[in-house]
């Protein structure tokens, strides 16, 4: 048994199954699509009492690291560290003018 199986398995032992985002309950065939995600994302922190894990489906354990991936890019971009240009499109601008010409 591999190290991800072993606490996977106690994850499932001592965590309800349902996932911590969307409220989905699995079991049989379906409990195969409830992953444990790492609270600090940090794969080798694996306390005994599972307080670094959640239960989290599959569609929500994607979302959930999309989220961290997309803060940390906002977080670089923020810093320079990204030297895309921002856009400035504003799809709505001159339509003040044009809801007084209807009047």
């Amino acid at each position: 048994m591999t190290i991800k199986e072993d606490y996977r398995e106690r994850a499932l032992k001592i965590l309800p199954w349902i996932c911590a985002k969307c409220g989905r309950e699995f079991s049989g065939k379906k409990l195969r699509e409830l992953t444990v995600h790492h609270k600090d994302h940090n794969h080798d922190n694996n306390p005994p009492d599972g307080s670094n894990w959640e239960l989290l489906c599959l569609y929500c354990h994607d979302n959930e690291h999309s989220r961290s991936l997309e803060a940390k890019w906002q977080n670089e971009s923020d810093s320079g560290a990204d030297r895309r240009q921002k856009t400035t499109y504003n799809p709505f601008a001159g339509l003040q003018d044009l809801l007084k010409k209807d009047k």
